[in-house]
């Protein structure tokens, strides 16, 4: 009734050539069937991938590289698109570097700026590159030095002179001013170069009008005053004079004593004036003791005349004669460091310009007197003054 399994015969051994005649079938079969040939090709292109991978043991390596020179993008201000992300990762423990100096988010920083010429970009740690577009901010002043109004000084530094046509320091480097008839206002904004980020501020919000004054005692103090320079501000230097308090209160090593002789405030002073070009005053940096010494303020006052550099303080000098270009602050606008006491203040200066027609105010660097100043500044016009800055107010314009 039932049908028996057949019997599966019991294997024999094969003889080499049977093998590969079998072989050579099997070959054939496969190369006749399409589908059995396209997925043996696959396996064979997979098995020599494998192979490839483990013996070059780059599993990237055949992507295309991004080779990128570091020097090149430091050379182009590190604006090439995407460059960052195009270098290969580091180890965590590595620093990459140029060859001097450390790649920065930072923008480099615009130096002095001709009238419609070519920029100087002043790096970090002295460094500079020529032939970038002048900015055009606050239509720049003529960059530094102009001819004629400079001579040799201390530790090769350049000395301020009087041109050969009579022309002053004091006249060429102020900002060019036209009265409108308004009664004018202007401000001192001083301290600048010892904080960088402060000091961008001040350049950048303050309108052009605001004066700028520097510390000697700045890192890249030139490069400083030519940014200034470059987004219309006109420059002052702070000389450091001995205060009531001093020593404990000590403006550093360069400072103008009282009872110095004459002939080492002479040298200091000349050191002051050498820093830098550009300035076309001096102001001071504190100074109530030093102001008080008639023999100290006529040999400071002497070197100022001969060299044709104004004398712009902050009310503390009032009284003191200091060479023919000279001006004094009405008040300070901060020393209560509140919106609401600097914008007081300066409210105060206001109604001093209307009863004599022009003021002066004096302030420091801080961020609150940055912003309230700015914002003072841009609503003047609208309500009947004339920003000016501070040469303009001077004797001996």
């Amino acid at each position: 009734m039932f049908s028996r399994k057949p019997q599966k015969p019991h294997p024999v051994p094969s003889r080499p050539a049977d093998r590969l005649e079998g072989a050579r079938a099997l070959a054939l079969r496969v190369a006749g069937n399409p589908w059995l040939s396209a997925g043996g090709a696959g396996l064979l292109f997979l098995i020599t991938l494998a192979v490839l991978i483990t013996v070059a043991g780059d599993p990237k390596a055949g992507t295309p590289i991004v080779r990128l020179s570091l020097a090149q993008a430091a050379a182009a201000g590190a604006e090439v698109p995407g460059w960052r992300e195009a270098l290969p990762q580091e180890p965590e423990a590595a620093e990459v570097v140029t060859d001097e100096y450390m790649l920065s988010e930072e923008p480099m920083e615009m130096a002095d700026a001709g009238m419609g010429g070519t920029a100087v970009i002043t790096l970090p740690g002295g460094g500079r590159m020529d032939g970038v577009a002048a900015p055009t901010a606050g239509n720049p002043l003529a960059a530094a030095p102009l001819a004629g109004l400079t001579a040799p000084g201390p530790g090769g530094g350049l000395l301020p002179v009087i041109g050969p046509d009579g022309r002053s320091p004091a006249q060429a480097y102020a900002r060019p001013f036209k009265a409108n008839g308004k009664p004018k206002v202007a401000l001192v904004v001083g301290g600048l170069g010892l904080n960088p980020e402060y000091t961008r501020r001040a350049i950048e919000e303050l309108p052009p009008e605001v004066t700028l004054s520097f510390a000697p005692y700045a890192d890249d103090l030139q490069g400083w005053i030519d940014l200034a320079r470059a987004h219309g501000h006109e420059v002052l230097l702070e000389a450091p004079m001995e205060p009531d308090d001093y020593p404990s209160n000590d403006p550093g090593p360069m400072t103008l004593l009282a009872g110095g002789q004459p002939a080492e405030t002479v040298r200091k002073t000349e050191w002051l004036l050498s820093r830098a070009t550009g300035y076309f005053g001096v102001t001071n940096y504190l100074g109530g003791r030093f102001v008080g010494s008639s023999s100290a303020m006529g040999a400071f006052s002497g070197v100022l005349r001969q060299r044709g550099v104004a004398f712009i303080d902050d009310g503390v000098a009032a009284r003191k004669a200091a060479g023919p270009y000279r001006a004094s602050a009405d008040r300070i606008v901060d020393e209560d460091l509140s919106a609401e006491a600097i914008s007081r203040q300066l409210a105060a200066l206001e109604a001093s310009a209307v009863s004599r027609g022009q003021a002066l105010g004096s302030g420091f660097a801080y961020p609150v007197t940055i912003d309230t100043a700015a914002a003072w500044a841009r609503s003047l016009d609208s309500r009947g003054f004339q920003l000016a800055p501070a040469s303009a107010l001077m004797t001996g314009r």
